[in-house]
């Protein structure tokens, strides 16, 4: 069974930055599309970007020019980087195969976005 372990969130005030590490447990992460989805309380689950098993990536309009997806594929590992933050964007972050999931699903990282 795949795992996926999310890292790096916390709160910070608006216009700051994180990043966000998810690292998965699967011999066939350098061929897999991964993705970082996001969940605010009340609204559904909804994806954010995704990154293609060559580098090219994708980023919804709500985040294009502030976050950036990359991977590792050595480690396995797909980073979120997040600049210029806002409070809407507060949410629990996951990772996950785009655009199938795993069966399983991370724990998740909260990223908090507050004065």
């Amino acid at each position: 069974q795949v795992q996926l372990v999310e890292s790096g969130g916390g709160l910070v005030q608006p216009g700051g930055s994180l990043r966000l590490s998810c690292a998965v447990s699967t011999n066939i992460f350098r061929l897999t599309v991964m993705g970082w989805y996001r969940q605010a309380p009340g609204k559904q689950r909804e994806l954010v970007a995704h990154i293609a098993p060559g580098g090219s990536t994708n980023h919804v309009d709500s985040v294009k020019g502030r976050f950036t997806i990359s991977r590792d594929n050595a480690k396995n590992t797909v980073y979120l980087q997040m600049n210029s933050l806002k409070p809407e964007d507060t949410a629990v972050y996951y990772c996950n195969r785009v655009p199938n999931s795993f069966a399983s699903w991370g724990q998740g990282t909260q990223v908090t976005v507050s004065s």
